[in-house]
């Protein structure tokens, strides 16, 4: 299949390149030309413009757009919009709120054209281990999209079968992508995705942290230990409960350094992890450790701690994310 590729970016440049390793053409375009060149020396086809990306794009358009969300995406979508024709595509990659996701939908469908909405997940190692995707639009789309999907998702690979999974079910989901409801549930799904992330990273940002200060000189001399703590995160990675994959990014971090210098604790957050809180709200669901864990990051912009650090390097580990300015 042929696809615009807009927006490519720690995710967007790599999505492309597994796309044509599967065989799909790309028609690559972004503000940096340059990275439009990367790109095409890779085997895409270059577009210097929207419009001219139009041209080069095939009947129907399938347009993926991969862009920071709010007022960006929305502005590229409308770029799109206007000169679109029924039939065409729009797939957001990105992480939009899903209320915008529903009100590009009917805006799109009034021109005949469909709207996909892909919360994925991955970072800046989907190109090796592929993406894990929440999709949400009409059935039918997505069924016919399947065949681009199927590409980034990561297949079952090595992981068992959930003992009493039965076979008959729906096949994507162990393969690594899902189609999760119509317009905005995809999206949806994924941050929830981020807001437990927000948790769990938080978790285990706290436990280092204990079991750093456990060294203090606060504390009774018979009562410190000087524990290893890329060792701690290394066992953990062998056999325990709470292994995962943000474990195995944090002993990557410990290992290179243990003290984490190169990171200030200063934590972001883009956006979801606070979507997810008011959706709780919504929902009157109580939502304890999210908020807990999305507040600490509010709390890390005025005196960080070492758990802070072990959130910044988690971070940086999955998607490349740099700290907030001081």
């Amino acid at each position: 299949m042929r696809l615009v590729m807009i927006g490519l970016g720690r995710m967007g440049g790599n999505m492309a390149r597994r796309l044509m390793k599967a065989g799909h053409e790309i028609v690559a375009f972004d503000r940096d030309a340059q990275a439009v060149e990367k790109l095409v020396a890779d085997g895409a086809i270059a577009a210097s413009s929207v419009d001219d990306a139009r041209v080069r794009a095939g009947s129907p358009a399938i347009w993926w757009v991969m862009l920071p969300h709010g007022e960006i995406t929305d502005g590229m979508v409308d770029q799109i919009a206007a000169g679109g024709s029924a039939g065409d595509v729009v797939i957001d990659g990105g992480n939009s709120f899903y209320k915008d996701d529903i009100r590009r939908a009917k805006a799109l469908a009034e021109k005949g054209m469909h709207y996909v909405d892909v919360g994925t997940s991955g970072g800046v190692w989907g190109l090796e281990r592929g993406y894990c995707m929440m999709i949400g639009g009409p059935k039918d789309v997505v069924q016919d999209l399947d065949p681009i999907f199927a590409a980034l998702a990561p297949g079952m690979g090595n992981i068992p079968r959930t003992v009493g999974r039965k076979d008959g079910t729906d096949p994507r989901a162990e393969n690594g992508y899902i189609h999760a409801g119509p317009a905005g549930a995809g999206h949806f799904v994924k941050m929830v995705h981020n807001g437990i992330e927000y948790g769990l990273m938080q978790a285990y940002a706290e436990g280092f942290d204990i079991l750093k200060g456990k060294a203090s000189e606060k504390l009774p001399e018979d009562q410190r230990y000087d524990i290893d703590l890329a060792d701690v995160a290394e066992v953990w990675r062998r056999g325990s409960v709470i292994s995962s994959w943000l474990l195995d990014l944090t002993a990557d971090a410990l290992t290179a350094d243990g003290k984490l210098e190169k990171f200030s604790g200063n934590v972001a957050d883009s956006g979801e992890g606070q979507w997810t809180i008011e959706a709780a709200m919504e929902e009157a669901v109580p939502a304890n450790v999210l908020t807990t864990a999305l507040f600490a990051r509010y709390r890390s912009r005025v005196e960080h701690t070492f758990g802070e650090k072990v959130l910044s390097a988690m971070r940086f580990g999955f998607g490349g994310h740099v700290e907030m300015p001081q």
